[in-house]
């Protein structure tokens, strides 16, 4: 090498043979020609060339002269290049280049010359792709490693090669550039953080050759990555890179390329996660979210921490990554199934989330996913409709439903995974939003039952889908069906007036059914407008008119209602509210023309050739199921069962063994025969005698059902009727009780629909038969059993049979409707005695406890009936309706149960007077909270009704006492004052009791101060004050009783109210019977209360309660914070148990029982028994001896029942859908004790004597003794559903029920098969409280005024 050294000191070139002198003395296009050849010379070399090396060394340092370096031509240059290449080549290791300068240079000036890679098409393509290839295959760029300007060199190659790739270059040209740069960052010392930021910095061409030189160098190169995002993430030197601030896009982009390039750098992105700085926390979650889900990552199983890390960011503080994990769900869920179960867990708490968008994007993510796959979220589908996003959530369910129950895309099994949702979509229908409603209604006919299926197989998707809905849902889908038929009717009733000649009391009607419609629509603000500007176009538009006529017959058909809508509505007003009007008008018709393909459904599943057991129905729930599906639609549309087909199929069901079957096809008849008399006469011949034999021989109801047939069917009613009593009239015998139920089923409908046809044999049946052979007597002793309650099919006949005789006396009295005979007077207190006596009328003891439950619940529920007649009610005594009211605290929880259902049904319909709404108060210390929060529920119901009742009908405000809500609280006090548990006027405990009755109506009364009403309570109270109670006026005790509660009252006032001391804005009456007139020389301003009762006054506005607030509190997740009031409720509920026994009430005896027997009798004209049997002590006493014996009864009587806090059970309207599991714990921990003895006496009832201390108790005190339930008993959940008690028309389809949402299984509960169990168990009870009193009434419940007490101040 020495001597190649000297030889270049020479100075003489040599060229290769042929070549001459290449100098600038030379033309361009020779200089190429010799270069071209030096090239070839070159190009044929090797390095073990010694000689040839040599002798053209000074040729090489010739060529690497600024001459060439610089020369202006391109082609000069891109050979001097390729020749500088390949020098490199045959010179190695060493270059014959020394000079550092030189080096750097000579290689700027190949690097320049590589730009020439960037015309694919160029002629000189191949020599640029040699220089290439030849730089790369020999690496001459490593010989820069040893120069200061190394990093200057490397970056420029980098910059070039990323800058000329492009698709137009093939894998060799790309190889070799990864070769190049590849082997600069694995043999060199260090990367730049400039050439990694060339490197990390690129466009999109240049993207595929970075990846390569990542992957191929992700070893080497990692630990310069790992330092630059050290710098960047955690010590916030930004300034080290222009990249810093994109620094999140390249982890994913490196991420994505080879996670080996972040195995340092993982564990700092879970340091970010935790940063302070919203923005950059959100920036790693959206970062994380990608790497997760991407759909090959394995990042959550190769860094666990990271990724727990990350599941705590849903539940971070700000909205907008909570917001972000979310939206990450739905792509996670479905790219890695084998992460579901974390995020279904955290996707469950945030579907509680504050955040509406966040509680949308949740419902989004799991029915995104769902509709993948159903597998990775089925188990948390049935929460979505507890989330405050319904609307998004029922959509996503219902096309989930669609998809795999209708269209069966999945198969049976997914099918019947998800078979939960239609029952969960139809309870939305029990929401009072009309936008929930409406949204249903759409639901029902989009997914459920769609509309464009063809007729017979909507009508097959319908019939099975009915057969297959849970009760309340059944419920539901009737009143939709209600609904839509009462909007119908009254626009028709609007079209009717709209005929009518102008006047004032035209415009005021028309308003009234113009606000009537509005509620039936979204916004009634806005749509308001929209229906007053439609009956003005009625008015003027005769052919609009017509069509609407049309719209709205029974006779329209689904495609002339869509015509009718389209032209007359949609063409003359637009917007929302029309779009909602004409979904719920075209709704009602969306089976009128369907009947005849759903009858034949029907058919086919009584002939066995339909698919029942394939839809997974059996045929006989399948058959029943129809049948309630044609009698529910035989309310809406009776028009479209007038066809000899329909009649017939019905003729055939009268026949099968099914009494269901049976009692379903009687009751379509009798909604839809009315002219079948005339139109049908073979149907007719062939029917009558089929009413007649089930009238004397079918089962109670079906011969309830006959008669009401007959009655409704045929002109000459009169003559059927006789041929029917007269027979029963006369078989009756008490010896076979069996036999008598259906005849005194039969005999007390015939009472009640044709009383004076039969008044003589009426009367004395029910003096000497049904008083005096049956109530009277006890023929067989009944089971001994501790049991309070047993099932229908467990009570014994003789039980039966009394209840039927009682009901028989009802109805016809309440076919008679008038006391001249004083027949009410003697049947009130046969009930009443019934009452006193625990149920055993006769005290003889022969009666079991079941049974003495089953007749006072028939006793209590008898009053309530005669109550809501108005000359009956005249006559109950306060004594009797204070001894009804206490039914609703009877020790057994069904007849407190189904006494509450009767009672709240008769107040819904305005029936029941205003002081029996007081009754619910006595609910407040119900030891089990179900119980109370039902009562809570009803009063509210209740409360509103009368509230918007007085809104609508402005003409009855002369009926105030006997509708306003505030008019409660005077029968409230007084019923209090009389209860037979508040015996010490002082003591504290007895006054806490009172103070919570009180506060448990006027809570719901003082949440809203409409007209200020705060102030008229406590006029009202003040004003009771004044007086003296109206049933005993001479009474001190009772008077300081009744100025206590007031004052009671009255505190509760104070505390809660801050606009009670405004002016009343009228007068409050105070009703006569129950306080006397003010005394104007009194003035009673003494304070009655003792000063501990200070305390328990605590200050505080009530809150506005929804009607289901009360029932469905917001269930404990994950990540909730616990409310106040649910802590309240945890606080006042731990120190009760739970139970069902009774809260200790008993009824004081009014009178003897004998003595209400002998003037029972008188007043229908019998014997009495012997003088023996008259002298026989009366059992108990009078309530007044247990008046005057205070410290005695306090003694002897056990500690009451559980108190409930002061606002339990009221609840936000904003956290009504978030489901508190509490109450249903309450009540499936009281599950199994419902048929055990009561752990507690009934209230009120005083001992006897004090010898009957160590004998078994009494019936009058029955419940005193503590007994464990037996083991075999606990599972006793059976409720009692009452032969003739079920609702035929349907007017309350939607019972107000405490257990619409308990399909979900509470944190630390029982398993989801109990909670069913216990859900059917209680729907059960449910279907037993239907009263017979609405069997004429027609679908629409809409309150019907049949009772406006007009009390005389």
């Amino acid at each position: 090498m020495a001597h190649s050294k000297n030889r270049a000191t020479d100075g003489k070139i040599t060229y290769p043979p042929g070549v001459k002198e290449i100098s600038d003395k030379i033309s361009k296009e020779e200089m190429v020609r010799r270069l071209k050849m030096v090239v070839k010379t070159f190009m044929d070399m090797d390095q073990d060339s010694e000689e040839e090396k040599e002798l053209y060394l000074n040729l090489a340092l010739h060529l690497a002269s600024d001459f060439f370096l610089k020369h202006p031509d391109k082609d000069v240059r891109l050979l001097v290049a390729c020749c500088l290449a390949d020098i490199f080549r045959i010179y190695a290791p060493e270059a014959p280049y020394t000079s550092p300068d030189k080096l750097k240079d000579i290689f700027m000036f190949i690097t320049r010359q590589l730009k020439g890679l960037e015309d694919t098409k160029s002629a000189q393509f191949n020599r640029y792709f040699y220089l290439l290839e030849n730089i790369a295959w020999v690496k001459s760029y490593n010989i820069c490693f040893e120069l200061e300007d190394s990093n200057e060199i490397f970056t420029q190659l980098y910059r070039t090669l990323f800058q000329v790739i492009n698709n137009g270059h093939n894998q060799k040209v790309h190889m070799h550039m990864v070769d190049l740069m590849s082997s600069i960052v694995c043999e060199g010392d260090s990367v730049s953080q400039e050439l990694l930021d060339t490197v990390l910095n690129l466009n999109k061409q240049a993207y595929d050759l970075a990846k390569a030189l990542l992957k191929r160098t992700a070893q080497a190169i990692e630990p310069y990555i790992t330092n630059f995002f050290n710098q960047v993430l955690m010590l916030g030197k930004t300034s080290v890179s222009d990249l810093s601030e994109h620094v999140f896009d390249l982890i994913l982009e490196l991420y994505n390329i080879d996670s080996h390039l972040l195995l340092s750098v993982l564990p700092q992105l879970e340091f970010k996660l935790k940063s302070n700085d919203n923005d950059e926390r959100l920036q790693v979650v959206k970062l994380l979210a990608k790497m997760f889900g991407a759909k090959d990552s394995e990042l959550a199983s190769q860094n666990k921490p990271l990724w727990q890390c990350y599941l705590g960011r849903f539940n971070d503080i700000h909205v907008p990554v909570r917001l972000e994990c979310v939206k990450f769900a739905s792509h996670c869920l479905m790219n890695h199934p084998d992460l579901a179960k974390d995020l279904t867990e955290y996707l469950k708490v945030r579907s509680h989330d504050p955040e509406e968008a966040i509680r949308h994007d949740v419902i989004v993510s799991i029915v995104t996913a769902s509709k993948k796959d159903l597998s990775l979220v089925n188990d948390h589908l049935p929460g979505c409709l507890y989330w405050r996003v319904r609307k998004e959530a029922m959509m996503g369910l219902a096309q989930i439903y669609k998809k795999y129950a209708l269209q069966a895309e999945a198969g049976k099994e997914a099918a019947k995974q998800i078979s939960w949702i239609k029952d969960k979509l139809l309870h939305i229908y029990y929401q009072n939003s009309i936008d929930d409603r409406l949204l249903v209604e759409r639901i029902f006919a989009q997914y459920l039952v769609p509309h464009n299926l063809e007729t017979t197989e909507r009508m097959k998707c319908l019939y099975y889908l009915y057969a297959t809905l849970d009760g309340n849902a059944v419920k539901a889908l009737n009143e939709m069906w209600k609904c839509q038929n009462m909007l119908r009717h009254n626009v028709k009733d609007l079209l009717d007036l709209i005929k009518q000649p102008k006047s004032d009391s035209y415009n005021k009607a028309v308003f009234s059914k113009v606000m009537v419609i509005t509620r039936n629509l979204p916004d009634p603000g806005k749509t308001q407008d929209f229906v007053k500007k439609l009956a003005q176009v009625l008015e003027e538009d005769e052919k609009i008119r017509k069509q609407l006529e049309t719209l709205v017959s029974p006779s329209c058909s689904c495609k002339q209602a869509e015509v009718c809508v389209v032209s007359t509505v949609s063409l003359h007003l637009a917007g929302k509210s029309t779009c909602s009007y004409r979904h719920r008008i075209h709704q009602s018709h969306s089976f009128i023309s369907f009947f005849s393909a759903l009858i034949k459904q029907v058919n086919k599943s009584i002939e066995g050739t339909a698919d029942d057991e394939d839809e997974g129905v059996p045929t006989e729930q399948a058959i029943r199921a129809g049948l309630e599906l044609l009698k529910v639609l035989s309310f809406t549309h009776p028009v479209s069962f007038h066809s000899a087909e329909t009649f017939e199929s019905l003729l055939g069901c009268l026949k099968m063994e099914d009494e269901k079957v049976a009692e379903a096809a009687l009751q379509i008849f009798k909604n839809t025969g009315n002219k079948l008399e005339e139109s049908f006469p073979h149907i007719k011949s062939v029917l009558l005698p089929v009413l007649q034999h089930k009238a004397k021989k079918g089962s109670p109801r079906q011969a309830k059902y006959a008669i009401h047939c007959i009655h409704a069917m045929f002109s000459n009613r009169d003559t059927h009727f006789a041929q029917i009593f007269e027979p029963l009239h006369k078989s009756l015998d008490t010896d076979n009780m069996e036999q008598l139920i259906t005849p005194l089923t039969t005999l007390g409908h015939l009472a009640m629909l044709a009383p004076e046809q039969f008044a003589a044999p009426l009367k004395s049946l029910v003096a000497n038969f049904i008083v005096k052979d049956l109530l009277m007597n006890d023929r067989i002793p009944g089971k001994k059993t501790t049991k309070l309650w047993v099932p229908d099919d467990e009570v014994s006949p003789e039980t039966l049979a009394k209840i039927q005789g009682l009901k028989l006396m009802v109805r016809w009295l309440l076919g008679v409707k008038n006391n001249q005979s004083k027949s009410g007077n003697s049947t009130l207190r046969m009930l009443t005695a019934i009452l006193s006596s625990d149920g055993d009328l006769t005290e003889q003891g022969k009666i079991g406890k079941p049974d003495m439950s089953r007749l006072r619940l028939a006793a209590g529920c008898a009053i309530l009936r005669l109550s809501q007649e108005p000359c009956y009610h005249e006559i109950i005594a306060l004594e009797q309706y204070q001894l009804c009211a206490l039914v609703i605290n009877d020790e057994c929880y069904q007849v407190r149960q189904a006494f509450a259902q009767k009672l709240h049904k008769g107040l819904c319909r305005l029936r029941l007077p205003l002081e029996y709404l007081a009754v619910f108060t006595l609910c407040a210390k119900d030891p089990v909270k179900e119980r109370r929060a039902h009562a809570r529920q009803c009063l509210v119901k209740n409360i509103n009704l009368r509230r918007e009742y007085l809104k609508q009908h402005a003409a009855v405000s002369e009926k105030l006492i006997s509708l306003l809500p505030e008019y409660v609280v005077p029968y409230a006090i007084h019923l209090l004052v009389h209860d037979p548990d508040y015996v010490k006027v002082q003591d504290i405990e007895q006054l806490k009791d009172i103070k919570e009755a009180l506060w448990f109506v006027l809570e719901i009364l003082m949440a809203k101060n409409e007209n200020n009403s705060h102030a008229f309570i406590r006029k009202m109270v003040e004003n009771i004050k004044q007086t003296k109670d109206g049933q005993c006026p001479d009474d001190p005790k009772i008077n300081e009783k009744l100025y206590t509660v007031c004052d009671v009252a009255m505190n509760i006032v104070i505390s809660k109210s801050t606009t009670y001391s405004l002016e009343s804005p009228k007068d409050p009456v105070l009703p006569a019977r129950y306080f006397t007139q003010p005394d104007k020389n009194f003035s009673n301003t003494k304070n009655y209360l003792p000063p501990e009762m200070k305390s328990f006054f605590t200050p505080g506005k009530p809150k506005a309660a929804n009607v289901l607030g009360a029932v469905n509190k917001p269930l404990s997740a994950t990540g909730k914070l616990q409310t106040k009031l649910s802590r309240m409720e945890t606080i006042s509920n731990a120190s009760s148990n739970s139970n069902p026994s009774s809260p200790g009430r008993s009824k004081g005896r009014l009178v003897s029982q004998t003595h209400i027997h002998v003037m029972y009798m008188e007043d229908y004209t019998f014997s009495m028994k012997s003088p023996s049997e008259t002298e026989k002590p009366s059992r108990g006493r009078k309530r007044g001896a247990a008046a005057n014996q205070d410290d005695k009864v306090q003694e002897s009587k056990p500690k009451r029942g559980q108190k409930k806090a002061a606002n339990t059970s009221t609840d936000d309207a904003e956290d009504q859908w978030g489901e508190d599991s509490s109450m249903a714990e309450a009540s499936m921990e009281t599950e199994d004790e419902q048929n055990s003895p009561p752990k507690r006496g009934r209230r009120g009832r005083p001992p006897k004597s004090a010898a009957s201390k160590d004998e078994t108790p009494s019936k009058g005190r029955r419940g005193r003794r503590k007994t464990a339930p037996p083991a075999d008993e606990e599972n006793e959940e059976e409720q009692e559903e009452e032969e003739d008690d079920e609702d035929d028309a349907g007017s309350e389809n939607i019972e107000v029920k405490p257990k619409g949402r308990r399909g979900r299984k509470p944190s630390g509960g029982r398993s989801r098969a109990a909670a069913s169990q216990e859900e059917e168990s209680e729907e059960e009870m449910n279907t037993a409280q239907q009263s017979e009193e609405e069997e004429d009434e027609p679908m629409d419940s809409s309150p019907k005024v049949s009772f406006l007490s007009s009390e005389n101040p």
